[in-house]
């Protein structure tokens, strides 16, 4: 940083102060956190209200973290603006205008526009975010630089380093977050959460207006800023272009960490529901801890842990892990970790007060690129999660002092590191020509590769060299070597490869197989004909007797069957060839999948002429103009469900959809939810009988592979599942709860079913 004349800083004498800057501190804390509270509720909320608009695509969520992050950044710039080009009076007279304005656009509801388009359905759903929440999501994003800038004007004995308030704002988004899902989501619908966040902007509008009177009042009387703790500020020296660019990076790597940390987990340890809360948990704890002076005590355990836990965690990416557990306490120990280091850094080089906007602006346009490259870049140039292993890599350069360190290694010394290490890589591909166990090279070169990185950390250019190459060897020579096939969508990342003993191939999205088949027989010879359906979808399953009943009600034919999710196409061998079968499915990837004849034949030899439609089906099977004997939903993808397929206005969609005496079918298993009950709740609403088929029986010796499923099935009448499926025994009638509340799309949480598959357990 270039120094500028800075003129000498002054306390103000405990006698001067008046009651006003006693005031401050609390005031202007407790505004910052409320707007924090509020800025991370009205994003799940408003989400949440478009999900039937737009269906329940992932791309709602991306989307809506997109605009959200983009109108953050557009905040801090006004914050900005308002801090250093107008008098404070103007400013503050002008911001609370604004959010005098807010309470046109109150209470917070979804405008109402044109249908979505066939295509650009983005930008339709950028433009109905900003119509119905950008003006009451931009006044809050400028709340958290500006007051902090107020404060620094106050006098009070801490408004030479605000910094620290930062740390409230964050305490704020933390229980926003774990509030709106545990305690918000299950007490309140939409419509109520909406007015009571009504309220809660009318009392910020309040500490709002109390935080400009106490900055205006309380203006020091010298021209310096003043404090008891000025003798530790930051000196007034002015930033530079290298100043502006380590505040982005700094940024950047950890927004980034964090959307390729949620989606690891997700896909090579475990799903779970409510699993994308920790890693944003830590997140926002990591700069209540950073973004203070007393934090300066966990810099060196902090450094000393950073190399040798991602050296730890490189060693099992793209592996997997048995113990999902462990998996999932080191990935987010890793996070959390690389995720303080990176934003102690960012503290340590903050600038004066007097350039603390600058510094938020920079810091919002790191976190927006971050978010951005591991959201909707990544995906695009990488077929797996390649962006995950890089980043982690990355953060050993955020570290503290990581630059200086770097600057300070010779040129020779960096030289031979990169020559050994490219050697050790052609070294490691040519062994995997000859190695068969591709996942054990790769490790084993991982743990190598790591160790070195561990023993040299504080030798930071070897430390950093030798984790890229264990990032390399550890997840992208894994890919390269391993026999499998992976794919990826905007969607996730899909997986194709054969069991060990080469006689299925399967397809698998994140944790959870979306189907196989049979692709040799027991003499190893290949498998010809027919292919017979696997898994969830064998034949004598819960989904097959639930088709061959109803066909054998209509006489041994059925008109029609439409299938919410498509897999691999399993189902499409359940219709006979005369028998009509639509598939809907989200995944333009998966489509092509299914209907490449040399990965899955189903839907080639079973259903040649099987319609396929791309499109969430909330909306697309809503133009279905032929009604089906048979609705079968199977839209989960890895243990995540699509909440919006489930609510009351859903289910009369499809009971719509079907015949008056057809049969509407949901696929529920799960490993940690029972959706049971909720279906049975809405059925009893609508008129509905729920029935019930849970196969309990793992049975892998079965000649169809086949797995235990768990399936609900919706009908006006009993006798409406044939008399093949009552006489079995095996649908079981399910008794309504009717002091549960019904699932609609003003309401629903993910708690119950949780709570539900827990007690099952107790």
């Amino acid at each position: 940083m270039q120094s500028t004349q800075a003129e000498p800083v002054l306390a103000q004498p405990a006698h001067t102060r008046n009651s006003a800057q006693v005031l401050a501190l609390p005031v202007f804390a407790g505004a910052i956190f409320l707007s924090a509270l509020l800025l991370f509720s009205v994003q799940p909320m408003f989400t949440k209200m478009v999900l039937p608009q737009l269906g329940g695509s992932p791309g709602v969520w991306s989307v809506a973290m997109v605009f959200f992050q983009g109108l953050l950044l557009l905040g801090y710039l006004w914050a900005h603006f308002l801090a250093k080009k107008l008098p404070l009076a103007v400013a503050a007279g002008v911001h609370i205008a604004i959010c005098a304005l807010v309470f046109v656009a109150l209470p917070i509801a979804a405008v109402s526009m044109p249908p979505p388009p066939a295509e650009g359905q983005a930008f339709w759903l950028i433009g109905l975010f900003a119509m119905s929440v950008g003006l009451p999501f931009f006044a809050l994003s400028v709340n958290g630089p500006l007051l902090q800038a107020w404060f620094a004007r106050t006098g009070h004995a801490q408004s030479s380093d605000p910094y620290f308030l930062y740390g409230a704002s964050n305490l704020g988004s933390f229980a926003a977050l774990l509030a709106y899902p545990f305690l918000i989501e299950p007490l309140f619908g939409l419509s109520a959460q909406s007015r009571i966040w009504t309220l809660g902007f009318l009392a910020l509008a309040v500490s709002l207006a109390a935080c400009a009177a106490i900055a205006i009042a309380t203006r020091p009387r010298f021209a310096s800023i003043t404090g008891a703790a000025s003798a530790v500020a930051k000196p007034d020296i002015a930033p530079v272009r290298a100043d502006y660019m380590s505040w982005i990076l700094l940024a950047f790597v950890p927004s980034g960490l964090l959307v390729a940390v949620t989606a690891h987990i997700s896909t090579d340890v475990g799903a779970a529901p409510l699993l994308w809360v920790a890693p944003l948990a830590l997140y926002l704890l990591t700069f209540v801890v950073a973004f203070r002076d007393k934090a300066s005590k966990l810099d060196a355990a902090t450094s000393r842990a950073h190399v040798w836990l991602v050296g730890v965690a490189l060693m099992g990416v793209g592996s997997g892990s048995r113990w999902v557990a462990l998996g999932l306490v080191v990935s987010l120990l890793v996070f959390f970790v690389c995720a303080l280091a990176s934003h102690r850094a960012l503290y340590l080089r903050r600038p004066s007060a007097g350039h603390l906007t600058s510094f938020y602006v920079c810091m919002s346009f790191g976190g927006v690129l971050g978010g951005l490259f591991a959201a909707l870049i990544a995906p695009l140039i990488f077929s797996s999660l390649y962006e995950y292993p890089a980043l982690l890599v990355a953060s050993l350069l955020c570290r503290p002092g990581a630059w200086e360190t770097m600057k300070s290694a010779p040129r020779r010394e960096l030289a031979r590191i990169a020559a050994i290490c490219a050697f050790a890589l052609v070294v490691a591909v040519a062994m995997g020509a000859f190695v068969p166990d591709a996942k054990t090279l790769a490790t084993g070169l991982a743990i190598a590769f790591s160790a070195g990185a561990m023993l040299l950390w504080r030798d930071m250019p070897k430390a950093v060299t030798l984790a890229v190459f264990a990032a390399l060897s550890g997840s992208i020579l894994h890919a390269a070597l391993a026999q499998q096939d992976v794919r990826r969508s905007f969607f996730g990342v899909h997986k194709i490869f054969e069991t060990q003993d080469g006689y299925f191939r399967l397809l698998v999205h994140g944790t959870t197989i979306h189907g196989a088949m049979r692709v040799r027989e027991a003499d190893g010879k290949p498998s010809e004909g027919r292919p017979a359906p696997t898994t969830y979808y064998a034949f004598d399953g819960p989904l097959g007797q639930a088709i061959s009943s109803v066909r054998e009600r209509n006489g041994g034919k059925l008109s029609h069957v439409a299938a919410i999710g498509l897999g691999v196409g399993s189902l499409a061998c359940h219709a006979k060839p005369d028998e009509l079968i639509t598939f809907y499915e989200i995944d333009p990837l998966v489509i092509d999948i299914a209907r490449n004849r040399s990965l899955f034949r189903y839907l080639s030899d079973c259903a040649p002429g099987a319609e396929t439609v791309l499109g969430d089906a909330r909306l697309t099977i809503a133009d279905q103009k032929e009604k089906s004997d048979v609705v079968v939903v199977d839209a989960f993808t890895s243990d995540a469900i699509p909440a919006h397929l489930m609510t009351r206005e859903a289910v009369a969609l499809f009971r719509d959809r079907a015949k008056d005496d057809g049969v509407v079918v949901f696929h529920i298993s799960n490993n940690v939810m029972d959706f049971s009950g909720i279906l049975a709740r809405i059925a009893s609403d609508l008129g509905l009988v729920a029935l019930r088929n849970h196969d309990r029986v793992a049975r892998p010796d079965h000649p169809d592979f086949r797995t235990p499923s768990d399936v609900v099935a919706l009908v006006r009448d009993p006798a409406h599942m044939g008399q093949k499926a009552v006489a079995s025994g095996e649908w079981l009638p399910i008794a309504p709860d009717a002091s549960a509340r019904v699932w609609t799309d003003d309401y629903s949480t993910i708690l119950t079913p949780i709570l539900a598959k827990l007690r099952l357990h107790l």
